[in-house]
């Protein structure tokens, strides 16, 4: 086995030490905004494919490199210390159910490379960007079964999981990643299966890179959907021994506060990050949400101001607006302290 050396994103811990660093905010919110035909998904390459691929956003990266390039560098402008590459579907699960499955590793190469070069370009050398590759959650679960009248039934199993994240995580890392993402985390088998990926991928390559692990609670169970509690999912995944763990998507920011307040007891000793909704689903607002990039910014504010959180940013219905006026509301505001000396530096 190769040594293990730390590459990338060594700069991170001593940020989010110093300082409350900004994620970007929602892919799918801006790829709406361009209004997008079937043709445009398809580009030439695609031309003939037999299944609709409109709404394929990860393709996008391939088809439409320039409308990814451009959501990116909106978030960048707008103070986005971190981005996420364009690739929370494209493992082969989810992009075979537009029988691009062969494309994932393609996809995750390309995207990340997209994001590097965006990053590359508003980095200075006070204020670096970073590039999160993004590994989403699959459509399918491998705790809970797809049939009510087959509790034993599943459409996934763990090792079809490792193999599709294993992909995922080589080619995010070789297209110039500086850490990687787990997010939106509904079922925390899923999540062990991509933990276990990186992890092999790691050990083979010899470099590793830092991990954020964000769940999502779906309602208010105080529960992600295959049934645990904040508290049982960070016991459940610190083995990993993320730089941050956190809470993205589903809620928005003020029915996501006693969540967040829950994680920071159960994880004292690592970096916390928050990205949700801008509030629930609106179909008279914008954005499709109910909050305004002033009421977002205000309530992760108020995050701030209790120090609750080291990384925050946005999920779905979230625009450069948001991402601005988050950056704006946040940054006269310490970061979250650790209650120990962070264990990535000792691991370094």
């Amino acid at each position: 086995m190769k040594p293990i050396t730390y590459t990338r994103g060594q700069a991170l811990p001593g940020i989010l030490e110093q300082r409350i660093a900004i994620l970007d905010g929602a892919m799918g919110t801006m790829i709406q905004r361009f209004k997008l035909t079937e043709a445009d998904y398809r580009g030439e390459r695609f031309k003939d494919h037999p299944k609709d691929l409109k709404n394929n956003g990860d393709l996008l990266s391939l088809t439409r490199p320039d409308v990814i390039r451009d959501i990116h560098e909106g978030y960048l402008a707008a103070g986005a210390d971190i981005i996420e590459t364009n690739t929370f579907g494209a493992t082969t699960i989810a992009q075979d159910d537009y029988e691009l499955g062969g494309l994932a590793y393609e996809m995750n190469l390309a995207s990340a490379k997209i994001a590097r070069a965006a990053a590359d370009k508003f980095s200075t050398a006070d204020k670096p960007r970073f590039v999160a590759g993004a590994l989403g959650p699959t459509p399918k679960t491998a705790s809970i079964s797809p049939d009510v009248n087959d509790p034993g039934a599943r459409n996934v199993d763990f090792e079809q999981l490792r193999a599709a994240y294993y992909e995922q995580a080589q080619a995010l890392t070789e297209g110039g990643s500086d850490l990687l993402l787990i997010e939106t985390i509904f079922d925390t088998l899923n999540a062990k299966a991509a933990l276990f990926a990186v992890d092999e991928y790691f050990e083979k390559s010899g470099e590793r890179l830092p991990l954020i692990i964000s769940g999502t609670v779906t309602d208010a169970s105080g529960r992600i959907l295959s049934g645990q509690t904040v508290t049982a999912f960070w016991y459940s995944v610190r083995h990993a021994r993320p730089l941050a763990v956190g809470l993205n998507c589903a809620l928005g920011a003020a029915l996501m506060r006693p969540y967040i307040q829950e994680l920071n007891r159960a994880a004292p000793d690592t970096f916390i990050s928050c990205y949700p909704n801008a509030g629930l689903p609106n179909p008279m607002a914008e954005t499709g949400f109910d909050e305004t990039p002033e009421v977002t910014s205000r309530l992760l504010r108020e995050f701030a101001a209790e120090g609750l959180v080291n990384i925050v940013g946005g999920c779905c219905g979230t625009t450069p607006e948001h991402i601005g006026a988050i950056r704006e509301a946040v940054t006269p505001h310490a970061a979250r302290s650790l209650r120990r000396e962070f264990f990535y530096k000792e691991a370094a």
